[in-house]
């Protein structure tokens, strides 16, 4: 029998009073959190953030938790615009084409960092902390590695195909840091908006391998922004190391998506993107529950291990009650499909 499991993306929605607290500390960046130049205020004001996210999910009823990305300004390339050997260039628009962030210039050799992994054992001890008397295993967060790629400007490695492999070895390097995680989420949306060349979907799929190598947790590619191409959905599957690939069933023809599953089967999981993760609408219950059953219905392979109910993107530009109300909307529809 298939296992649902209620989890997200991450990115959630900095609350109003840290954006307040933070945005009041003279000459702090945000993403300098345990760099050596954050603020004492800021890093505590973290903490506090940190620990208000992993309860929220745990009052939703989530059955992974996350650490919530708070520090994570430029989004998917926070990895590297805090990293040593990366010059955070101009502001850039990337994705929707509505928000603006910094753009990370690689200079040097990308060696490790554990940004991330300090955040992940903070998310442990938060966990442990935690004031609901939930109890659920941690999920991390990362961009993949083509995602991570497409984003940043390469000013060292002199080649795509030597600076993927760069960004792979970076990433699997920082997860092999990580603390005890179920789930790695890789975070791939320029697998659908700009996609390998005819050609390189093998190269993309192995550097995602690379990282998934790392971990000896469940990992999950999460595509979004719409369907996969046909060839690089079924390299995907064949080569990518994956346990469940991420499926947008909100963004574009979902029809697109069923008959990439339909034409060349899938992962053992699946992770369906079944609410929004930009739009204030709240999904009931029974949408969720419908969504899932729909899918299922369309594709011949059944029974799979497990599917993951989750927003088809992050959540960072919800406001915070409708972030909330979508993680208990997505708990509450795994109850419903059991």
């Amino acid at each position: 029998m298939t296992e649902r499991v209620a989890a997200t993306p991450g990115l959630y929605p900095l609350p109003d009073r840290a954006k307040a607290t933070l945005s009041d500390l003279k000459g702090h960046q945000k993403g300098d959190l345990l760099s050596g130049d954050e603020d004492e205020t800021a890093a505590t004001e973290y903490d506090e953030v940190r620990a208000a996210l992993v309860d929220d999910q745990l009052d939703a009823g989530l059955d992974r938790i996350c650490e919530g990305q708070a520090r994570w300004d430029d989004m998917i390339a926070h990895p590297l615009t805090v990293h040593d050997a990366v010059e955070t260039g101009g502001i850039v628009r990337y994705y929707d084409n509505n928000n603006f962030y910094r753009d990370p210039r690689v200079t040097g050799e990308l060696g490790f960092s554990g940004d991330v992994a300090r955040e992940l054992e903070a998310a442990t001890e938060a966990l442990a902390a935690g004031e609901s008397d939930a109890d659920a295993p941690l999920s991390a967060t990362l961009p993949g590695p083509y995602s991570l790629a497409d984003l940043a400007t390469d000013e060292h490695y002199g080649d795509d195909a030597g600076f993927l492999t760069a960004i792979a070895d970076f990433l699997a390097g920082e997860v092999a840091a990580f603390p005890d995680h179920e789930t790695l989420f890789l975070l791939e949306p320029s697998l659908v908006t700009n996609p390998p060349t005819t050609g390189e979907e093998s190269t993309a799929a192995n550097a995602i391998r690379t990282v998934a190598d790392a971990t000896d947790a469940e990992v999950v590619v999460h595509t979004y922004w719409g369907a996969l191409g046909e060839k690089l959905y079924a390299h995907l599957v064949d080569e990518a190391g994956a346990d469940a690939l991420g499926l947008d069933l909100v963004t574009g023809d979902r029809d697109d998506t069923v008959y990439n599953v339909q034409e060349y089967g899938a992962t053992d999981s699946l992770a369906l993107g079944l609410v929004d993760g930009q739009n204030t609408f709240v999904e009931d219950v029974e949408t969720i529950a419908e969504r899932v059953e729909w899918f299922e219905g369309k594709v011949p392979v059944q029974g799979f291990e497990t599917t993951y109910l989750t927003p088809n993107t992050g959540l960072f530009y919800l406001p915070e009650n409708k972030y909330r109300e979508k993680l208990a909307a997505l708990a509450a529809g795994t109850e419903v499909l059991t």
